[in-house]
């Protein structure tokens, strides 16, 4: 992750409402194993407590109608909390995009004036070739073989 994206995650972090804070703590903390053993655990004890220790003076005997009702509620409120959740899930979504596409069209434009400083580049070269001889010899230098600058002999010769 760039320290862009960190800088911007802390900027969310920071601006989020108690409310959302909780309902990130309550789905990470319900979307876990160990929610889910402790949940386990708590249904087992509720009803050996409820059918074996208090026997019939258990204050929700079989078939546990006071723990289907917490259970419906638990279930109403899990619920609202995924989506109060899914729904901050999809605005950072929407905005890494939005963070995206706007790196991408810096890029995009970083990519075009270097391709145009290359285009530039390439017709400087162009037009020192051809102002150069074909030859690549230097007309202020003496030939190896006597003659003056400037004589050019034939082909060959």
């Amino acid at each position: 992750m760039t320290e862009e994206q960190m800088n911007w995650h802390t900027r969310h972090k920071s601006s989020l409402s108690s409310g959302q804070r909780a309902a990130d703590v309550m789905r990470n903390g319900m979307g876990s194993w160990p929610f889910v053993g402790g949940f386990i655990l708590f249904m087992v004890l509720w009803a050996v407590v409820n059918s074996i220790i208090l026997g019939s003076h258990g204050w929700d005997a079989y078939p546990y109608i006071l723990l289907n009702l917490f259970l419906s509620m638990l279930a109403g409120l899990q619920g609202a909390i995924l989506l109060i959740a899914a729904k901050r899930q999809d605005a950072i979504a929407a905005a890494m995009a939005q963070h995206d596409f706007d790196t991408n069209v810096r890029a995009k434009q970083e990519i075009e004036q270097l391709m145009a400083i290359n285009r530039q580049q390439l017709e400087i070269l162009h037009e020192l070739s051809s102002v150069t001889p074909a030859s690549g010899r230097r007309k202020d230098m003496h030939h190896p073989d006597g003659d003056s600058p400037g004589t050019e002999k034939g082909p060959g010769c």
